[in-house]
């Protein structure tokens, strides 16, 4: 699954079907030496319709074998994800309250593909290649006592159709053992 930058060109803000989700197409400049791109730029994003997003953290997620698969984590923040190199199979589900509650989206994510994760919506991943780099931006600072919400990444509710299926997948005990939807509490929102 090697990487192409001639596909990349033109960076492009689109929202998706969960409502505050953004699909981002990043500019890729390649030639014979590799490949360059602004992975986040505020000013530009922001006039093609990402919200605002004031970067505290940064955070890598080094991932060594193909089929590694984390998730599925709703933390109380924002994250602006992408890759440093690699590809992975990502996947979304909407546990804010309402009528969206448990709506999944998935999307591969590539160099030249990112996207903007709203606070409520839970988030997961499974590497498409060795050696992948994960990396995302925060508007939080990471804490311990961060209160999370959780949802089993096999969950057979949510219908998310892995790659890799979850005998060949490499998950820690501790995402195995996230509740399934039906017993997940739906989070509340900050009245606007």
């Amino acid at each position: 699954m090697s990487f192409d930058p001639t596909n990349h060109k033109e960076l492009k803000v689109v929202e998706t079907v969960i409502p505050g989700f953004y699909e981002i197409d990043l500019a890729v400049h390649g030639d014979n030496r590799g490949w360059f791109k602004e992975n986040y730029q505020q000013a530009k994003m922001e006039a093609l319709g990402l919200p605002h997003f004031d970067i505290i953290q940064n955070n890598f997620s080094y991932n060594e074998e193909v089929g590694v698969t984390r998730g599925l984590h709703a933390e109380p923040w924002e994250k602006f994800i992408s890759v440093a190199n690699g590809s992975v199979f990502g996947v979304w589900v909407d546990l804010r309250e309402g009528p969206g509650f448990g709506k999944t989206l998935t999307i591969e994510i590539n160099p030249g593909k990112a996207v903007f994760v709203p606070r409520g919506v839970a988030n997961g991943y499974q590497t498409l290649e060795p050696g992948v780099t994960y990396t995302y931006l925060v508007n939080a600072h990471w804490s311990a006592d961060a209160k999370y919400t959780f949802v089993n990444l096999f969950d057979p509710a949510l219908d998310i159709q892995w790659p890799i299926a979850q005998a060949d997948a490499i998950i820690s005990d501790k995402d195995a053992a996230h509740p399934l939807l039906a017993d997940v509490a739906p989070i509340k929102q900050p009245e606007a």
